[in-house]
């Protein structure tokens, strides 16, 4: 191989026949892509369009298109008797406390998750203290927990992990790290390679073997996000711990809930929880497991 680039290098006419070659099979190949990719994404669309369409939870914001909804309209409001919720009653924790779980107007029951959700980030966040003094790690690593919380609830409400959240996490991770605020830039990059990478062989042979979906894209892309912000180094941790709690999880609720073993179960919060355990004590575990070992 040496002597036949020393060959090419020294003489012009060959280099040109060789790369004009090896260019056609080339372009043969790109003529497989450019018909049959595009496909693939029409038929993948298709396929997600038809099985969401069937799922679309009910909820009057989606009766009405044109009235907006975001994260800043409408107010806060019932859902039942759409009573607007007052500044008093939309303190965290204690306005649930002081008003017994209802509705000021109409008594409905207000379901425990709301406190739960802000008390689990508030513990989370604190705990970062333990490990972060304050700066621009501490800083990041809020914005990184509250992703993974909000990215968790999501995913065990609609076993979805939205785009725009694990993206925009891997992006930030990457973004965080072109200064080596956790890991050099090149193990962030390798990491978000490699963690989309892993996960999507074991979809793929998991599929092949069975026929079925064994996880969600999104698991890939959360993983390539944890990747982008902890390194390369940290991804076998984090799919060892993510995969102990699921099983163990999995096993418990078939065994003791009677839960149904064909009903998928969300494993993006078992993801999000291992990554935020190796980022703060993953040097630690892996430390006192080789010191086991």
């Amino acid at each position: 191989m040496e002597t036949l680039l020393m060959y090419l290098q020294n003489h012009l006419a060959a280099l040109v026949v060789f790369v004009f070659i090896f260019s056609l099979l080339v372009g043969s190949f790109l003529n497989v892509v450019i018909l049959r990719f595009p496909i693939m994404l029409f038929r993948g669309w298709k396929q997600e369009c038809d099985e969401f369409s069937e799922n679309i939870p009910k909820h009057p914001a989606l009766d009405d298109l044109s009235k907006p909804y975001n994260l800043v309209k409408p107010d806060s409001h019932c859902p039942k008797c759409h009573a607007p919720v007052k500044a008093w009653q939309n303190v965290p924790v204690i306005s649930y406390l002081l008003l017994k779980g209802q509705c000021a107007g109409c008594g409905t029951k207000i379901g425990l998750r709301y406190p739960a959700v802000e008390l689990v980030t508030a513990i989370m966040s604190a705990m970062l203290l333990l490990v972060f003094p304050w700066g621009w790690q501490l800083a990041a690593m809020l914005v990184f927990t509250w992703l993974l919380v909000s990215m968790s609830v999501i995913d065990i409400d609609h076993q979805i992990l939205p785009d725009g959240m694990t993206l925009g996490l891997m992006w930030l991770g990457l973004l965080v790290n072109t200064q080596g605020l956790f890991v050099d830039l090149e193990s962030a990059v390798l990491g978000a390679a490699f963690g989309y990478g892993s996960l999507w062989s074991v979809f793929w042979l998991f599929k092949l073997a069975t026929g079925k979906d064994g996880m969600g894209y999104g698991d890939f892309k959360l993983l390539a996000a944890l990747g982008a912000w902890l390194g390369m180094t940290a991804l076998p941790l984090i799919i060892l711990l993510s995969s102990i709690v699921g099983a163990v999880v999995g096993i418990a609720g078939i065994l003791i809930m009677g839960r149904d073993k064909n009903l998928p179960i969300p494993f993006g919060p078992y993801l999000a929880m291992a990554g935020w355990i190796a980022a703060l004590w993953g040097e630690q575990i892996v430390n006192w497991y080789l010191g086991t070992l």
